[in-house]
């Protein structure tokens, strides 16, 4: 990383002073001031709310009009500052002078538009060049940001591509004009390991090369221990703490930021299986081919899933390891029937589940927790019928499934007053609080939990893991953990699979699997994972003995105790 702060040319971006309101008075951001330099990058941190995508959407110039404004300060890039400028200088400076890159690239892309033509728009409105010169540099920057067979790359609309392929389109739209700042909001949050790695090897590679200056955003801390040279730290619309990254993640002085740095999960797993528990849920030699009809006729085949095996156990808690593409989700979704199995068996409780009565015997034995508490909740139906749904098109009367819900939510930290409230009245922990308790209610005997966590900031996500952990005490039920993240994994799960390609390629006790990982697949997300050399609990560097021992963090288990069973 280059450390240019003491440049003569002064800050690429100095904001001081900002605040943020609505029309109608209520302050969100308030007197933000922090300065960018070239070759830097300022991490902004913290929780939903904090005022992090606020502050770098009015750099942009893009606060929704008629809804919210700077009511003070200034956000002077290169002499201009941003919040006074007119409408012909801001589309002047973005693109030429400062870009952003959103957190999910399928909403940053029109999806009836070849990703190609959507780089070149943007040479289009701001160069003179030809044709043929514009299509040239758009594939030498899809070359650049490490697009594999860059003329079809070129050729793709965004739904033919992968999630870290389109985040690659946006980066690659973004620093086609080589801008002097670029504003990264949240770019690897949905990514698995090995692809954020790359994303964030790509933006410092090309950072270092052009010497430009990055504002990223982000609740990741791992993240941030890896690529800030500051550390800026909001919440709730304030500014609590700033300074260099070694002096805020060793000496944090705010309770708040003690608190988001002491919530990142260690990689240093909790829990082992017992295997001596009669499963609830066996999965043996599952399979699962998609065949796509193509034109003429041709058919296309595609196994994402090949010969899977696996237990889940009452009161414990398997885990689904994998980069995106390795068949997580399709095995899950075997499981519940929402998809048949192509070939293999699945046991619930003992006995064979297969024919007819087969998606309706899962249902009542497995509930699902989706990935997104955004789009799982119908935002027209209140929280009581929501939860209560399942109870009712069971045949259950009405009150007393409302009763039955009123509790499921006291269970999981939700008052009961949220019966006759809507989902947008509630932030996105208490969302996926209240989809768990949807699943919760069906006392079901197997939960399956996919990428349930991911979306949401650490803090929370500590919490609702605590409640997973806790339900599965209470309730004695089976959990299948669908995850990418694996310090999460490491936290919560007895016994993890590691799937690549479809295939299981290891499996075992979470201990064993994370921290002594025999597979090359394995070790190789293990070593894709953020900040494995830090102990964030307790502010400070592991000390794993010599610099050359292997695996660093991971070879500490056998010195460190391990809890039985669950």
């Amino acid at each position: 990383m280059s450390h240019l702060q003491d440049t003569p040319a002064g800050p690429v971006l100095s904001i001081q002073n900002l605040s943020i309101g609505t029309r109608s008075g209520q302050s969100l951001v308030r007197d933000v001031s922090f300065d960018v330099h070239a070759g830097e990058t300022v991490c902004i941190v913290g929780e939903s709310g904090s005022g992090k995508s606020l502050t770098s959407l009015a750099v942009m110039g893009l606060l929704p009009k008629g809804v919210l404004h700077a009511t003070a300060g200034t956000a002077v890039l290169n002499g201009v500052d941003m919040l006074q400028a007119s409408p012909a200088q801001l589309l002047r400076k973005r693109a030429t002078e400062v870009a952003m890159v959103f957190q999910e690239p399928m909403t940053a892309l029109n999806p009836v538009q070849r990703v190609g033509d959507q780089i070149d728009e943007v040479l289009r409105l701001h160069t003179d060049l030809p044709r043929a010169q514009r299509k040239a540099r758009v594939l030498a920057m899809l070359e650049r940001v490490g697009m594999p067979d860059i003329q079809r790359i070129h050729a793709s609309y965004p739904h033919q591509l992968s999630g870290g392929q389109r985040q690659r389109i946006v980066i690659a739209m973004a620093l086609i004009l080589r801008p002097r700042l670029l504003i990264a909001d949240e770019p690897t949050t949905a990514l698995d390991v090995t692809t954020q790695k790359q994303v964030l090897q790509l933006m410092k590679e090309l950072q270092q090369e052009q010497g430009t200056a990055v504002i990223f955003i982000t609740h990741d801390f791992g993240v941030v221990s890896e690529i800030a040279d500051r550390i800026v730290v909001m919440n709730r619309g304030d500014v609590v703490e700033t300074g260099g990254r070694e002096e805020v993640l060793s000496r944090p002085v705010a309770a708040y930021t003690r608190l988001l740095i002491s919530s990142v999960p260690s990689l240093v797993a909790r829990f082992r299986e017992d295997a001596a528990v009669p499963p609830v849920l066996e999965v043996i030699g599952l399979d699962k081919v998609y065949a796509e009809r193509r034109f003429l006729g041709k058919e296309r085949t595609t196994h994402a899933a090949r010969d899977v095996t696996f237990a889940v156990r009452p009161g414990q808690i398997t885990g689904i390891i994998g980069e995106s593409g390795s068949g997580k989700t399709t095995v899950a979704r075997c499981v519940m029937r929402l998809v048949e199995p192509t070939a293999g068996s699945i046991f619930l409780g003992g006995d064979a589940v297969q024919g007819r009565r087969s998606a309706e015997t899962t249902r009542a034995f497995v509930q699902y927790i989706f990935q997104d508490p955004y789009r799982s909740l119908n935002p027209r139906r209140t929280v009581g019928d929501s939860v209560s749904e399942g109870l009712v098109n069971g045949g259950m009367a009405r009150d007393e499934a409302m009763t039955r819900a009123r509790g499921a939510l006291e269970r999981v930290g939700i008052p009961a007053d949220a019966l006759s409230r809507y989902p947008h009245q509630f932030s996105g922990g208490q969302r996926q609080r209240i989809c768990i308790a949807r699943a919760v209610v069906m006392e079901p005997r197997v939960l399956v939990a996919d990428e349930a966590v991911s979306a949401l900031d650490v803090s929370v996500q500590a919490q609702v893991l605590a409640l997973l952990e806790r339900l599965r005490d209470e309730l004695n039920i089976g959990i299948l953990f669908i995850t990418h993240d694996l310090r999460v994994a490491a936290q919560i799960c007895n016994s993890v699979i590691v799937m690549k390609r479809g295939e299981v390629v290891e499996a075992g006790d979470a201990a064993d699997v994370l921290m002594k990982p025999k597979h090359a697949y394995t070790r190789a997300l293990i070593a894709a994972a953020p900040a494995t050399d830090w102990d964030f609990r307790n502010f400070r560097p592991l000390d794993d003995g010599p610099p050359d021992a292997p695996f660093d963090a991971r070879s500490r288990v056998d010195s460190l105790p391990v809890a039985n069973g669950s």
